[in-house]
């Protein structure tokens, strides 16, 4: 099994186009990129699919992937691979409807119009079926197809100029850059000891205060703020 020395000279490797590093990474890391594709099995999607899907993520982290980010690659890997399938079922996933079925609906609504306007009420769907000569279960699929989820880039008013509803999401590249400085804040809180650990924990997780948390641990309070201000200087320079 390869150490995070060794990960770390091949990703570089990779990142220069050498296949062979990135194929010897993809090797040693399919167990975990097959542990995270499990949570997406009951998707609708074929398992050798998503196993293709967190290849391609996989080798976009590569790519992507910089030591300053202080953190695992392996620890990266996770959000990108994550990402890759999400966006495939963001992308591909949705409700396809026939052209046939689109064509139907649209002389249904026509037909809707006209016998409306004849007969003051709207029409039964035993009665639409029956003018298009076909049964009623086509005739009530029609009419739901276009009954479709909003598109991203549909505006969100009538304004000709008005944002659709991808500019009101946060940009992907901001979401990965916060879920690594999330991950790398995770890896740093890894190497404190662990009174350390239960001071961060206390004071920044359980909310207590410091003269709460110099009781829970018997020192003063004043050796808590000087021991907070210790920690932080130390995580913000190792985040730095």
């Amino acid at each position: 099994m390869l150490d995070n020395t060794d990960i770390l000279a091949l990703v570089e490797k990779a990142q220069h186009g050498d296949q062979q590093a990135k194929t010897v990474l993809i090797e040693e890391n399919s167990p975990l990129i097959k542990s995270i594709i499990k949570r997406f099995r009951d998707k609708g999607i074929e398992y050798d699919d998503l196993y293709q899907l967190g290849c391609i993520g996989f080798l976009k982290a590569i790519k992507n992937f910089k030591a300053e980010f202080g953190v695992k690659f392996s620890t990266y890997v996770v959000p990108m691979v994550i990402g890759e399938i999400k966006r495939f079922m963001r992308d591909d996933g949705a409700i396809k409807v026939s052209r046939a079925l689109k064509t139907l609906n649209l002389q249904i609504n026509k037909y809707i119009e006209n016998f409306f306007s004849k007969e003051q009420r709207k029409p039964s769907i035993e009665e639409i079926a029956k003018h298009f000569q076909t049964d009623e279960q086509e005739i009530v699929l029609a009419m739901d197809s276009s009954k479709m989820p909003l598109s991203l880039y549909s505006p969100i008013d009538d304004e000709g100029d008005s944002l659709n509803i991808a500019d009101k999401i946060e940009a992907e590249d901001d979401i990965n850059e916060k879920i690594v400085n999330n991950l790398a804040l995770k890896e740093v809180i890894k190497g404190l000891d662990s009174r350390e650990k239960k001071i961060i924990m206390l004071r920044y997780y359980f909310d207590k205060t410091q003269s709460e948390i110099a009781r829970q641990l018997k020192i003063s309070q004043v050796q808590v703020s000087r021991l907070e201000n210790k920690i932080l200087e130390n995580l913000r320079t190792k985040l730095s």
